[in-house]
């Protein structure tokens, strides 16, 4: 099993640039990041520090969100945002540079909340054309765009595989853009009440990502309820070939102990 470690979410007690080692340290080989910079376009000093960190490290950077806002205030996404689509778009010659230099080939585009000011329909349009230019964008570099339903967000319009699906199906229609796919984030979509199975048996081909979390409380695997194990493996079978996402919430000291006995158990 190849997992990535999301390193915005775990080894939070350490600084972000610390933690592509402690993800080696604790015997991983792939990190991925959310957007770790607070604006859309860090001097070339910050986006130095941050490639370094990867390299040093001896990992290899798997995934990198494009700008999302603010995303401990409530932001998720510039995607659909009217009123930031500069700021989104002078992101993504920026994320195709890290993504040319350390080899990343995944780029996740949070789709932005809705905004009381303006229609759905503004705002779906607006987010249409800004993913047709992210895939043009990470194209150059074969990269992808992924789109992901989200959970924990009222104003987030993309709940479910069937959501996001929709969307990237009108992004290839306009722009004739192939490199967009579905992330599915196991936890996610089952906090929103997907059928999990059935987006596996129908869309496992769609699947640009995966990412896990536990649930209740988006845990690391084994603390909830969640079959994660088996969607993993029914998602393989069906022709899923890409790294797992651990995109869990769980103390340093506890975070892995769960992969450490599952090779344990294999061995």
């Amino acid at each position: 099993m190849t997992y990535t470690v999301n390193c915005s979410i775990l080894l939070t007690e350490l600084p972000l640039l610390e933690r592509p080692a402690a993800a080696k340290a604790a015997g991983f080989d792939a990190v991925e990041f959310w957007w770790p910079f607070e604006t859309s376009v860090p001097t070339d000093a910050q986006v130095t520090e941050f490639e370094t960190a990867i390299k040093d490290a001896g990992v290899q950077l798997t995934g990198l969100n494009f700008n999302a806002g603010n995303m401990p205030g409530g932001d998720r996404g510039l995607v659909s945002w009217k009123g930031r689509c500069s700021e989104f778009k002078d992101n993504i010659d920026v994320v195709a540079g890290i993504g040319e230099r350390l080899g990343c080939k995944a780029f996740n585009a949070l789709y932005g909340n809705r905004q009381d000011e303006f229609t759905p329909e503004e705002q779906d349009e607006l987010a249409a054309k800004n993913l047709a230019a992210a895939a043009e964008g990470v194209a150059r570099i074969g990269g992808t765009v992924l789109l992901e339903p989200v959970s924990g967000a009222p104003k987030y319009p993309l709940l479910t595989a069937e959501d996001a699906l929709k969307v990237i199906a009108r992004v290839k229609a306009e722009s004739g853009a192939q490199n967009i796919k579905l992330l599915a984030d196991f936890y996610h979509l089952a906090v929103n009440g997907d059928d999990v199975e059935s987006v596996i048996e129908n869309h496992a081909k769609d699947f640009g990502h995966i990412q896990i979390a536990d649930n209740p409380g988006r845990g690391a695997p084994g603390t909830g309820t969640l079959p994660l194990g088996e969607w993993i493996a029914r998602s393989r079978e069906l022709g899923y070939d890409g790294y797992i996402g651990l995109e869990y919430k769980e103390p340093r000291e506890s975070a892995f102990s769960w992969a450490i006995r599952q090779r344990a158990n294999a061995n």
